[in-house]
């Protein structure tokens, strides 16, 4: 299954933009509220380096690309429609957006940080509107979700208590559909201080402490200050930091990536999502309005903030929020290929910890059966089946059939 990633946010804030970027897609775009009706889903790709160069063979990828040594991972990208106050009640769209949202493996809020939207969403006068407090609304409105399913389930988790289930069971039991784990439960529980306490015993305070660290454990999410090249809004983004000082924050152009891939899909420019430049192919080729456009970006993103952002977003929240490592699974472990010949066909990404035995199981189940072992083809050493995966770690399996 691949990693899904959630865009959160209010209307107007350039969510829709950071898709079509990220996919290179073409969904509508309008400063209505509401353009996004309902959830749409696409691919983007978290990028990493190959590990080919350093085995000296040429690969020739199944499940991702390989593109002048980096390696394209295929992940899900959802773009979900706006929240508006009271959504946790069903209001607007918001049972819609919730219960897709909490699918998501991680979520990449993103905020307006020019400033230029209303407390509801509507464009408004750039720097009146205020970021910080746009992302403090929505972040509201999905904990008091989390906290609706756990007191308007009090009767069902007592039951479970008192038939012989422990808390933290009963707990997870209620939230196992929005991907919260006994993991999850536990650790918020003692983060709250609430894992002395009798169930029964938590008060509205108690139970709404205990649901927003669920809801910020169990669903990872990273602060997208989108609109970064307009003006002003790079004091916002100073600001956000600040106040999110405990969140990751990357400054976005999502309008810039979104150039930039159209005009590398034409041929214009020579460029690679998520890299710190571009090559102008054929200058002469490119009107004044495409050129000094280019320019900005060249100037006004990239030598101020390295990069649009869009893409280091996304690897960000795969590889830094989620902890994910790539292992390359092979078949032969003398020509690192499948039983086909594909060279390093698989690029599998795991959660850090993840063992042998969790390799074998994402493989297929029937791999799990007679595992005798891993060998790291790069030190060629054997690896015990509870051996801890690393990133980039190239593997094959030996089962006592494969034997």
């Amino acid at each position: 299954m691949p990693i899904k990633l959630g865009l959160i946010g209010k209307t107007n804030t350039g969510k829709t933009t950071f898709y079509n970027a990220a996919t290179l897609s073409s969904e509508e775009i309008s400063s209505y509220p509401f353009t996004t009706k309902k959830s749409v889903t696409g691919i983007a790709h978290a990028i990493t380096l190959c590990v080919h160069p350093e085995f000296k063979v040429q690969d020739n990828p199944n499940n991702s690309k390989c593109v002048e040594g980096w390696r394209y991972v295929p992940v899900e990208l959802i773009d979900l429609p706006g929240l508006i106050k009271d959504a946790w009640k069903g209001k607007g769209l918001g049972n819609q957006f919730l219960s897709i949202a909490a699918q998501s493996d991680a979520l990449l809020h993103v905020v307006d940080a020019s400033g230029g939207i209303d407390s509801s969403g509507k464009i408004s006068e750039v720097g009146s509107g205020d970021p910080i407090s746009d992302f403090a609304d929505i972040e509201e409105e999905l904990i008091m979700w989390y906290h609706k399913i756990l007191e308007g389930n009090r009767d069902k988790v007592s039951k479970l208590i008192r038939t012989g289930s422990g808390t933290v069971d009963a707990i997870t039991d209620l939230y196992r559909g929005v991907g919260v784990n006994k993991i999850h439960v536990k650790d918020a529980l003692v983060a709250v201080g609430l894992e002395e306490k009798e169930f029964d015993d938590f008060d509205m305070v108690d139970s709404k402490k205990l649901a927003a660290h669920i809801r910020k454990i169990s669903k990872p999410t990273l602060i997208v200050a989108n609109k970064i090249d307009v003006e002003g809004a790079d004091k916002n983004f100073a600001r956000l930091r600040e106040r999110y000082n405990d969140s990751i924050i990357i400054p976005v152009s999502g309008d810039s990536e979104f150039s930039l891939r159209r005009a590398e899909q034409k041929g214009l420019i020579k460029y690679s999502p998520g890299s710190e430049q571009f090559e102008i192919i054929h200058p002469a080729d490119l009107n004044e309005k495409q050129t000094n456009a280019l320019d900005f970006i060249k100037k006004g993103i990239m030598g101020e903030y390295m990069r649009t952002g869009v893409q280091f977003a996304i690897n960000v929240a795969v590889f830094k929020l989620l902890k994910m490592n790539s292992i390359y699974p092979v078949a032969d472990e003398k020509r690192l290929s499948d039983k086909k010949g594909h060279v390093l066909p698989d690029l599998i990404l795991l959660k850090a910890g993840a063992t042998i035995a969790d390799l074998a199981k994402e493989i297929h189940t029937d791999l799990t059966k007679g595992l005798l072992y891993g060998k790291d083809l790069r030190y060629n050493l054997r690896l015990p089946v509870d051996y801890q995966l690393r990133d980039r770690d190239v593997v094959s399996l030996v089962s006592a059939s494969k034997k």
